[in-house]
């Protein structure tokens, strides 16, 4: 996949790039901002991530299966990563959905700042997460 905003991209409108970008420029402010910021910050831990917009254009991006989503809200900009749970955490990003067995989220209100090397780190753990469930998946079945 070629990096956000990259005008080589595909020039289809309906892209989820170009849907995630349209989301951006959209929302605007502090909260267009700071997706914008975690979208570059994806790209650059994972350059072959997969951009996704499900769930009435939520962003979501991919790499053997769901990294992270990114919602916004009215004071906030959720990162839900879909196995949260399973991540090592040592310095403590996750602050929300903390309860449950398989999420774990970041929820970045305006004026915060995130770690962003902790950030990508976050982001390569969930790759090899994926990745490891892929390769369990593809591992032949003993008799």
């Amino acid at each position: 996949m070629k990096p956000a905003g990259d005008d080589t991209a595909e020039d289809d409108l309906t892209s989820p790039a170009r849907q995630i970008d349209t989301r951006i420029r959209e929302l605007g402010g502090w909260q267009g901002e700071t997706l914008a910021r975690v979208r570059r910050w994806i790209h650059a831990a994972d350059p072959d991530v997969v951009e996704e917009v499900k769930w009435r254009g939520v962003p979501v991006w991919s790499h053997d299966g769901i990294l992270c989503t990114g919602e916004t809200y009215k004071n906030a900009v959720k990162l839900t990563f879909a196995k949260g749970a399973s991540l090592d955490d040592p310095t403590g990003l996750f602050n929300s959905s903390l309860e449950g067995n398989t999420r774990r989220a970041i929820d970045i209100h305006e004026g915060e700042a995130i770690d962003e090397m902790a950030f990508a780190a976050l982001i390569r753990a969930a790759i090899a997460h994926n990745a490891a469930a892929a390769a369990a998946r593809k591992k032949p079945k003993r008799s």
